[in-house]
């Protein structure tokens, strides 16, 4: 996963003095501050404010401010931690992630365009055309990855990894956790949401390019353009049989379905802890 950080600022930026970032570019400033932590919620929510802080080197004060500016703008949402989440006793903490309006202003280039294309492409060819042009550009992205030779679960998880950084290199921010007895490809974002919300075509060849690389039956569990925080695959680290790889997709177990798109919005939002 790609690393964010920033170098020493002053106070008034959220800073603490006297520490640096090997990750950080150069940059400083409270637009530069808001763009990390954007960034963050991008690629890591839902996220605690207290992993905001470590990770970019702020103090607790300088990550609610920023937190609550983008609440405020409704550019991100906060919720309390699952059980599954707690670490320790107490309150539950709560944890931030873009809301489809933070997402929006990422930008969505030529969606309107994007969007006329394809409705002609269908008055021209039918469902079909739209079909085949969906399976194409998924090929596109993942070019050049080989399918999954051998059906272990430590090959399994390097294979769902290299499709996760073929996606992020095309913008989908994407990456890999582990949960229970698989291994989840979230994508952060979706440069094609908008457009995905009228030709569902495109996320149905995004799963089945994943379950040709994966040889096994992979289960989307959340998209963007149907309102969740993210896209999320569960591919199981499990050899199936072929009546399991070819079955009618079963609920996920509680480990299973542990993933971004799952956690409740029910707070204010702010962001005290």
């Amino acid at each position: 996963m790609k690393t964010v950080g920033l170098p020493n600022t002053d106070e008034r930026a959220g800073h603490r003095a006297g520490t640096a970032s090997s990750a950080a570019p150069a940059a400083s400033g409270e637009g530069h501050t808001r763009a990390a932590i954007v960034q963050l919620l991008l690629e890591e929510g839902p996220i605690t404010a207290t992993a905001i802080g470590a990770r970019l080197e702020l103090t607790p004060a300088g990550v609610r401010r920023h937190l609550d500016a983008l609440i405020d703008s409704g550019q991100a949402r906060a919720s309390r931690s699952a059980p599954w989440q707690q670490k320790g006793r107490g309150r539950p903490a709560k944890q931030y992630q873009l809301t489809a309006a933070g997402r929006g202003r990422l930008g969505h280039a030529y969606d309107d365009l994007a969007g006329a294309a394809i409705r002609q492409l269908g008055e021209i060819g039918g469902d079909k055309a739209i079909t085949e042009f969906a399976r194409k550009r998924a090929r596109t992205i993942v070019a050049g990855i080989e399918p999954v030779q051998e059906h272990t679960q430590a090959d399994t998880e390097a294979k769902a990894e290299e499709i996760a950084e073929a996606f992020t290199d095309a913008g989908f921010a994407a990456t890999t956790r582990k949960v229970g007895t698989g291994v989840q490809i979230c994508q952060h974002h979706c440069p094609v949401s908008h457009v995905a919300e009228e030709f569902p075509q495109l996320c149905q060849a995004e799963l089945e390019a994943f379950r040709e690389l994966l040889g096994t039956h992979v289960q989307r569990l959340a998209t963007i353009a149907n309102g969740d925080c993210a896209c999320t695959t569960h591919v199981p680290l499990m050899v199936l049989t072929p009546g399991e790889a070819h079955a009618e997709p079963n609920k996920a177990s509680p480990s299973a379905v542990a993933q971004p798109a799952t956690v409740g919005t029910n707070d204010s939002g702010r962001s005290a802890e």
